[in-house]
């Protein structure tokens, strides 16, 4: 397993090399939690993570631009994942050799030509998720909200009100999920933002989750930083919960 060394110079590039991760994670669940945790930085083309005994413990993020994957770097280094500090570092060029045994490598020469080409579109593209994946105070949930009239749907001719929201308190109410998420994963992405209690899933009913913190300054702050985080493709709607 590779070392970090701080005295080894390697460029910045859009992959990063991932080690002292956890063995006894099974590779699906690894990608999976590392793709949700990573892809609040920016579109992640690909996660890779390999069963041979070789690559156990180690990973490769690749994103879709060198910002973003710096930006992560610097935010994840050592944090806490699956009960070990992650150690993070940008990939060397030798690992373009894993992406090729995944058959997801794409060419440097090839993905500059195909962005320059395409490059308008590939833009339009991004944005929404760079919107969704940070702060966001227009997202009609934030704060647990009410949407404006002008958003209200109507039936005929008289619109309808939706229920009104929570008022603000310690304990989040987080919808649309995933329905294999799991606690451990939303405890990673909670436990970013101090003052994390308690993550509790609804078995009768997958897809949403409560998530408890210790004051209601902390969840907020959480609400903020999380709104429209996209797991998978699902985009997270967090509201109060009500008491």
């Amino acid at each position: 397993m590779a070392e970090i060394s701080q005295d080894e110079e390697i460029p910045p590039n859009m992959t990063l090399y991932i080690n002292n991760l956890n063995e006894k994670i099974k590779i699906d669940q690894l990608k999976k939690s590392l793709h949700a945790v990573f892809s609040q930085f920016g579109k992640i083309l690909d996660v890779l993570a390999f069963k041979t005994l070789k690559h156990k413990g180690q990973a490769w993020v690749i994103f879709e631009d060198v910002t973003s994957a710096t930006n992560a770097l610097g935010r994840m280094q050592g944090f806490p994942f699956y009960d070990k500090e992650m150690r993070i570092q940008y990939a060397k060029t030798k690992s373009d050799i894993i992406a090729k045994a995944d058959g997801s490598f794409v060419p440097r020469e090839k993905r500059k030509r195909h962005d320059e080409k395409g490059g308008k579109k590939r833009k339009e593209q991004l944005d929404p998720n760079q919107a969704a994946a940070g702060l966001n105070p227009s997202y009609a949930g934030a704060y647990g909200a009410t949407p404006p009239l002008s958003q209200i749907p109507y039936l005929g001719a008289r619109p309808i009100v939706p229920e009104a929201p929570a008022p603000p308190n310690n304990i989040l109410f987080v919808q649309n999920l995933p329905h294999d998420a799991t606690a451990m994963m939303l405890q990673m992405l909670f436990n970013q933002y101090p003052g994390l209690k308690d993550v509790r899933m609804v078995e009768a009913k997958p897809g949403i989750a409560f998530v408890e913190y210790e004051n209601e300054m902390q969840s907020t702050v959480a609400m903020q930083a999380l709104q429209g985080f996209k797991i998978q493709q699902n985009q997270m709607l967090i509201t109060y919960a009500k008491k």
